[in-house]
């Protein structure tokens, strides 16, 4: 499959993200999605529970390693500095994100000096993903 199609599963993700920010995402491993997630810190209570560390926490357990070195992340929106932390601890390979977030989107850590480095891509399927958030947020106002 390619970018495209995974973002599309994000994107279907996103929309189970009933009442929160319609986020979804999916970890990619070896050309097969080993965890997906979306958006449900108020359902779950969690603040942690963002798209992405509950498709990296579906992956850990469907591969039974914490680490998912080699794996690619597809989110719908740009990781938040919570999830980059959890990506680099998961030893993802790459990250790729449609909508950039400019007010705590944290893609600019990818290329910082941690231990462990990932690689980013923004801008995959990113009207449409940013569409998803625009609607949620009018329905809101």
């Amino acid at each position: 499959m390619s970018d495209v199609q995974y973002m599309r599963r994000a994107l279907e993700l996103a929309a189970r993200a009933e009442g929160e920010v319609p986020v979804g995402a999916v970890v990619v491993l070896e050309d097969r999605i080993v965890g997906e997630g979306w958006n449900r810190p108020q359902s779950a209570n969690d603040p942690t529970s963002h798209a992405e560390v509950e498709a990296i926490r579906a992956a850990g357990k469907a591969l039974g390693n914490y680490r998912l070195t080699g794996a690619t992340l597809y989110a719908t929106l740009e990781p938040c500095t919570m999830c980059v932390g959890a990506i680099f601890l998961a030893r993802i390979a790459r990250v790729v994100y449609g909508a950039a977030d400019p007010k705590t989107g944290a893609a600019d850590l990818f290329m910082s000096r941690y231990n462990h480095h990932a690689k980013a891509q923004g801008g995959v399927l990113a009207e449409e993903c940013g569409a998803a958030l625009k609607r949620f947020f009018a329905a809101r106002r």
